[in-house]
């Protein structure tokens, strides 16, 4: 067994998630066997010891709170007696005190590191005594597999999180900064139950993605950081690699901790900078086409494919008389409708710059190493102008105004029948009983054009460590970090209402399929290599071409210029602020 130091100077045993899975499981069977041996024989008595360590292990594992009096609780005995038994506990070294506030007055318990041990050592025997006394006669009938919960393990079921062994040191707490997303506002909404896990205070900020980007950059500019962990949006990533605002995750932890296969495939990889990685997602959430299927099957039509396929659903669902209108995307100036063109651009075979071909798409990995240029202003970018004038006719007429949540909530409230969006929003009607499209809605890659390819452009967001932390704080960061984008973590955030997920294991987890279509449908889009992050490519130059094309394209959309004319403006704007940088 792997162990690390603990507090004064213990051997802390590492417990893998496998381990502690084997001991909740032991601890579930005991607990089932003692209930047994109580309705069989009325005269026996309980154990208090076993019964408050096992309560205390249990909790521990699961990141819940033991006090005291709810120890003394589940001893199953008179409270002078446990309270004597707990105290005996103490006394022994098995039976650790964290003080929980400023005063020290009030303490949470946890299980010390001979008490896991001893655990651990109890769940491998109980297992092998099982089989030994049981048998399995049939290899082939599973029956190892199935005491304590073999089966389970194949289901691949996640745990939840568990308590850090060591609490966290951190002066004032862990300090977050974070998009305000729904996804974050889950996290918020666990906080206590993270600081249960981490072991200390989490005070986390909150910014729309424009200010986020405009805190962080500050952030980045002071003598030192007032964030431990901080969200980039996916595109800002070379920007911050590149000025060295973030500090290279290779350098400062052991990467396989991080479990770096199990996030889907585009997600990693845009985690990375000149080959080195910089961030774990955090989301991964690609933006997808929701559609009434109960709207489209009633008018006779097919989940559409493509952008043609599109805009003949949307006129036939198109009823303004009614109050309904075909679908709804991002239109809004600036970063809201530079990020739609971008990402259409890419519907029609076209990256924002010159990235070289690879299978499947585009190669985005290698910008750091090599130039690129603007590619706005081309024959596939006038297709995708052209596209976006197109939906107008078909869009409520409110749509140049519409950003990330306000195309969502006409789609969720019935007023309109399709709409891009994130699949960090598929909450305001997956979990909303009462709107129109509840259990009406499914999902697809963007409808293609021009003989390309369905993709599903990844968004989302990494943590990622600054580069100006102050050292006394870096080794607690990275191990928040870990906690944070962990798949205990992913699965606890999904359960609790997000629809952002970047691991394979939590997509798979069965618990987790059962709440949303979204992940069985995200996870056969990544298998089918559709989850691409070459749309948003992280050139350090991004967010400004972003919003140049965004305020080009609502001219567009205005009819104050023509499609051409703006891809020419956008074209020599972009061209300009990339000779200004020295990168042209």
């Amino acid at each position: 067994m792997n162990h690390h130091k603990g507090e004064l100077g213990k051997e802390t045993p590492y417990l893998t998630p496998q381990t502690k899975a084997e001991i909740l499981k032991a601890l579930s069977f005991l607990e089932s066997f003692e209930d047994e041996l109580e309705g069989l024989l009325e005269i026996m008595a309980p154990n208090p010891y076993v019964k408050m360590s096992a309560y205390l292990v249990k909790r521990h594992l699961e990141a819940k709170v033991v006090t005291p009096t709810s120890l003394i609780g589940a001893s199953g005995v008179p409270y002078a007696t446990a309270n004597r038994r707990m105290q005996d506990m103490m006394s022994r070294g098995l039976i650790e005190q964290r003080v929980r506030t400023s005063t020290g007055k009030s303490f949470s318990l946890h299980p010390s590191a001979s008490m896991l041990e001893a655990w651990t050592q109890f769940s491998s025997r109980v297992r092998r005594m099982a089989v030994q006394s049981f048998g399995n006669d049939d290899p082939r009938s599973g029956t190892e597999d199935y005491y304590f919960g073999g089966s389970y393990l194949e289901a691949q079921t996640i745990q939840p999180p568990q308590v850090l062994l060591e609490p966290l040191k951190l002066t004032g707490g862990l300090r977050v900064l974070v998009h305000g997303d729904p996804t974050f506002m889950v996290m918020h909404g666990l906080k206590r139950q993270f600081e249960q896990v981490v072991g200390c205070p989490i005070h986390q900020r909150a910014f729309s993605i424009d200010r986020l980007h405009e805190e962080a950059v500050k952030n980045a500019q002071r003598a030192t950081s007032r964030y431990d962990l901080i969200a980039l949006d996916l595109p800002w990533l070379g920007e911050f690699a590149e000025k060295g605002h973030l500090l290279p995750l290779d350098e400062i932890l052991d990467v396989e901790r991080l479990n770096p296969s199990d996030f889907h495939t585009a997600g990693w990889q845009a985690a990375h900078w000149n080959g080195r990685p910089y961030g774990v997602p955090s989301q991964t959430t690609p933006e997808l086409l929701f559609y009434r299927k109960d709207l489209l099957a009633e008018a006779g039509l097919e989940p559409p494919h493509t952008t043609d396929a599109l805009l003949k659903a949307a006129k036939a669902l198109h009823d303004p008389t009614q109050g309904r209108y075909g679908i709804a995307w991002n239109a809004a100036r600036g970063t809201a409708l530079g990020h739609t063109f971008m990402m259409t651009c890419a519907d029609f075979g076209q990256p924002i710059v010159n990235l070289p071909r690879q299978a499947g798409g585009y190669d985005a990995s290698r910008l750091a190493q090599t130039g690129y240029r603007p590619t706005i202003d081309t024959e596939r970018g006038l297709a995708a102008a052209e596209y976006l004038m197109a939906l107008l006719q078909y869009s409520p007429p409110d749509i140049l105004s519409m950003s990330w949540y306000e195309r969502v909530r006409p789609f969720a409230n019935g007023k309109v029948a399709m709409a891009y969006g994130y699949t960090l929003l598929a909450p305001y009607f997956e979990q909303n009983p009462t709107c129109a499209a509840f259990g009406n809605v499914d999902y697809l890659p963007h409808p293609a054009g021009l003989n390309a390819s369905q993709i599903a452009p990844v968004g989302g967001y990494l943590f990622g460590i600054p580069a100006n932390i102050a050292p006394e704080r870096l080794p607690a960061a990275i191990e928040a970090l870990i906690v944070f984008t962990s798949a205990q973590a992913q699965k606890l955030y999904v359960e609790h209402g997000s629809r952002t997920n970047p691991r394979y294991s939590v997509g798979a987890d069965p618990e987790v399929r059962r709440l949303s279509p979204i992940f069985e449908a995200v996870d056969a889009m990544s298998w089918r290599d559709e989850l691409q992050f070459w749309p948003r490519p992280p050139i350090p130059e991004i967010s400004e071409i972003i919003r140049i094309c965004g305020e080009e394209c609502h001219d567009m959309l205005r009819g104050v210029q023509t499609p051409k004319a703006a891809l020419q403006a956008a074209q020599n704007r972009s061209d300009r602020h990339l000779q200004e940088v020295g990168k042209l």
